[in-house]
């Protein structure tokens, strides 16, 4: 117990005898054999590791994971790091034993060549270990027509030695390479020689039918392949010379499908029960249709007239005697065909150029359908897609900013497949020509657009301005509440006018004291004149 997930590849060192091992944990386990216990452990990778190739003089490790990297096995570090493929690595091996330049001293991994291969891609790299550590791209590419299931080569001890090279695909055909290593190379490079397998097509089956390749394997004598074709639960395995410079060879086989029944074994096993011909039955495949069973001597007449010379009733006629009504099927979803159908279209569409089947395939807006039927439709049918895609981004706007969600579609979901062409620029020139001259002038565009948005916000709030009608703002009422404390000037005038009042009060008080004064002496005088005295206090008394 090493490993807490899948375990993804396991290699035999030939030296020290210790296993190692790879998982989807993203680690990379050496294991002691003798005591079948973890003698290191160490992160491989960010994330899962899928393959491991341990190099000729036993002191380096490959490992591929996201990217492929070369190990020193005593300071478990990265040696060297290498980048290209965008899928999980399926194959990882070195191809050659010394480098090319035997001149130069070698330190038992630089120079070397190993080759590599992914899930879903085309394409089979080749790597050289240099001493620059900067340089991480394949040197060299081999292109096959499908993904590799199963690759096999014979190692090239010397410089002039070629590597030979078979590569088994998943469509069932074997793709034989031949290549003197000796640096760069830039276009990929394709087989020299194709076998495949098929039923000689005799008898009852008089098409030939091919047979699926499973696996492949050169003989010692680097001359022979032993090959493995059938099923996998019975598979052949046969000895092939290649002596013959044919650049197709086509093997015929009888393979026996000894798990398929026959339709002759089937139909003799079924029995027809006698029944009442006024009974009715249900027959299978018509869900709720009840058809009458005909007798025997309805079977004979139907039988006469069939032999040679005699009058063939029509198809309409033969589906009247079956009793089968007229049904109207449905279509699912509101009438739109299935995903299925829209790849088919396509394909019909592309070959015959015919625009009202593209145009109805291609108006389709949903991503998921898009996704489904770019999926479905056939390699042969992508490169004619792309230049259909890129006649259309050339006409209206709308109808671009449409073909836009096809074209995501289609570089994504084929984008191996587009890599492994070797005129792949040509093809696509024009479409890329288009998006470069598109890009270019979004920004002006940008900008525009902004100052444009400017105008037209400020024109339509000027008339929406405009079109509002005056309001008379003149005040109907006005109501002035009176207030407990009056103003300054108020409260000062009300103060001088209560010191005036207090004035004039006192000029008053003073004006009539002084005439009681005056009235007074005025009496006195009189008295005097007149010779009254003043009487005496006793007198005065008494006189009160």
């Amino acid at each position: 117990s090493g490993h807490d997930n899948k375990i993804n590849c396991v290699r035999w060192h030939q030296d020290n005898g210790c296993l190692y091992s790879c998982s989807d944990d993203k680690n990379i386990v050496e294991w002691n054999t003798q005591t079948c216990k973890v003698k290191c452990k160490w992160r491989g990778d960010n994330s899962s590791v899928s393959s491991l190739c341990i190099s000729p003089d036993g002191k380096m490790l490959l490992s591929a994971g996201r990217s492929i990297k070369l190990w020193d096995l005593e300071t478990k570090e990265v040696y060297r790091h290498f980048t290209g493929h965008a899928t999980a690595v399926s194959t990882l091996t070195f191809i050659t034993l010394r480098p090319p330049n035997e001149n130069q001293p070698f330190d038992g991994i630089t120079g070397l060549y190993f080759l590599s291969g992914a899930v879903h891609d085309r394409l089979l790299s080749v790597w050289q270990v240099r001493s620059d550590r900067t340089e991480k791209n394949a040197v060299m590419s081999f292109t096959v027509t499908d993904e590799p299931i199963h690759v096999d080569l014979t190692i090239s001890e010397s410089k002039e030695e070629p590597v030979k090279l078979a590569v088994v695909c998943r469509d069932g055909q074997l793709h034989l390479f031949e290549q003197v290593l000796n640096g760069y190379c830039k276009k990929p490079l394709t087989s020299s020689r194709t076998i495949q397998i098929a039923t000689p097509g005799e008898g009852s089956d008089s098409t030939p039918k091919p047979v699926p390749i499973l696996a492949a394997a050169f003989c010692s004598d680097k001359q022979s392949l032993l090959l493995v074709y059938g099923y996998s639960f019975q598979p052949i395995i046969e000895r092939v010379t290649l002596r013959t410079p044919e650049s197709h060879t086509c093997l015929v086989r009888d393979v026996q499908k000894t798990l398929a029944l026959k339709t002759e074994t089937a139909v003799t096993m079924v029995k027809t029960p006698i029944v009442n011909s006024e009974a009715k039955m249900l027959i299978p495949g018509i869900p709720g249709h009840s058809a009458a069973v005909r007798s025997s001597s309805c079977r004979e007449k139907n039988e006469n007239k069939r032999k040679p010379g005699g009058k063939e009733e029509s198809i309409e006629d033969r589906l009247g005697a079956m009793d089968i009504d007229t049904m109207k099927v449905k279509l699912p979803s509101g009438g739109l065909p299935q995903t299925d159908n829209f790849a088919v279209l396509l394909v019909q569409g592309l070959e015959s150029s015919d625009p009202e089947i593209l145009n109805k395939v291609l108006q389709v807006k949903k991503e998921a359908v898009i996704k489904k039927t770019v999926a479905r439709i056939p390699v042969h049918a992508v490169i004619p897609l792309l230049h259909e895609l890129t006649k259309r981004l050339q006409g209206h706007p709308y109808s671009a900013s449409q073909m836009v969600r096809w074209l995501k579609s289609v570089l994504t979901t084929h984008a191996s497949y587009l890599s492994t062409l070797p005129d792949l620029v040509p093809q696509l020139g024009m479409l890329y020509q288009l998006m470069e001259s598109r890009v270019k002038t979004l920004q002006k565009l940008s900008r525009l657009h902004g100052k444009l948005y400017l105008i037209i916000t400020q024109v339509a709030a000027l008339e929406q301005a405009q079109d509002k009608t005056d309001v008379n703002q003149t005040a109907k009422l006005v109501y002035e509440e009176e207030s407990e404390e009056g103003s300054d000037d108020e409260i000062a005038a009300e103060k001088d006018s209560d010191e005036n009042w207090d004035e004039d009060d006192e000029r008053e008080d003073d004006e009539e004291k002084k005439e009681e004064s005056d009235s007074e002496q005025e009496m006195a005088v009189e008295k005097e004149i007149n010779g009254e005295s003043d009487l005496d206090p006793e007198n005065e008394s008494e006189e009160e």
